[in-house]
């Protein structure tokens, strides 16, 4: 039963940052990223109501809180990444950053020591990011809308036929490198939360997590005037988010849960499997072209991650 949890964990995973990819491409990121979570605070009420359960310790809490901030600021720049960046590169590196980090600082500063099979994972992680920053990107051609004839009587570029529209070239430079390294501060932001939600008792209830996503929406909305962004969405897209967001707080229960029911490694084997969703459908739904380097950085960091969670 645990095994089966941590599948649909994972599954669950992937298709909230999917979703919320989708969505991302039209609106702005940290707004999306502001609907989703409080679509996910509002199912995380339902274990609480459900169980009838105890208010928890103040140091649960706490952890609690910490991770919210975390999930905050790590799901706004993660959106706003999939806003500016394709999906398949983006995730990865926010996934292998968001695993990677907290490892890291056990071995510094908790006195850690990983299996060498966590420690292979974390050196196969740099060169993989590297693999996956080189190059351009380019995204599927999108459709557009068509319009009238111009003043000067030109067909707009829309309407041109294929071979005489201008080529698309892929972003270089500071162009490319941004959803990068919005991804990183994502990874960075999911790490805080990763590692707060671990320092939670199990025996805390889920009270908890609630603490964690109403902190994660007062983040986000803190960002909103910093980042230029609106708080509302139009009524389709804001429910698309808010459904990604319930299913991400389903996605925090079951893995919670497997853990309860399942060895810890195993757990979080199965869980980790989650980047994999968003990557293929992005590639394969998306139609995303990546160069040949970052298809082996992709497959690098999908390795390294599954070394690290292996540890």
């Amino acid at each position: 039963m645990g095994e089966l949890l941590a599948l649909t964990s994972a599954l669950c995973f992937g298709t909230t940052h999917f979703l919320s990819g989708l969505v991302s491409r039209r609106h702005h990121g940290v707004t999306v990223a502001a609907c989703a979570q409080a679509g996910g605070t509002a199912v995380s009420l339902v274990p609480v109501l459900l169980t009838h359960a105890a208010p928890a310790p103040p140091s649960a809490l706490a952890w609690g809180a910490l991770s919210g901030v975390g999930t905050g600021v790590g799901v706004a720049c993660l959106y706003r990444a999939m806003n500016t960046g394709p999906m398949s590169v983006v995730v990865p590196v926010s996934d292998i950053t968001a695993v990677g980090v907290p490892v890291a600082a056990g071995i510094a500063f908790l006195g850690d020591r990983p299996s060498p099979s966590a420690l292979t994972g974390i050196a196969l992680a740099l060169p993989a990011l590297w693999l996956i920053s080189r190059g351009g990107t380019g995204h599927a051609p999108t459709a557009q809308t068509p319009t009238a004839q111009t003043p000067t009587g030109r067909t707009p570029t829309a309407q041109m036929p294929t071979a005489q529209r201008p080529t698309a070239q892929p972003p270089t430079g500071r162009r490319a490198a941004a959803p990068l390294v919005t991804a990183l501060i994502a990874g960075l932001g999911l790490a805080v939360h990763f590692f707060a939600l671990a320092r939670v008792p199990a025996d805390a209830g889920w009270w908890p997590v609630v603490v964690s996503r109403v902190l994660s929406v007062a983040v986000i909305l803190a960002l909103l005037p910093a980042v230029g962004a609106s708080v509302r969405l139009p009524w389709r897209a804001a429910v698309t988010a808010a459904a990604a967001g319930a299913l991400g707080t389903l996605a925090t229960v079951l893995y919670l849960l497997a853990t309860r029911q399942e060895l810890l490694s195993v757990a979080v084997v199965l869980s980790a499997l989650y980047p994999a969703v968003p990557v293929l459908l992005a590639l394969t739904v998306l139609r995303e072209r990546i160069t040949r380097p970052q298809v082996a950085g992709v497959l690098g960091a999908g390795a390294a991650l599954a070394l690290i969670a292996l540890g």
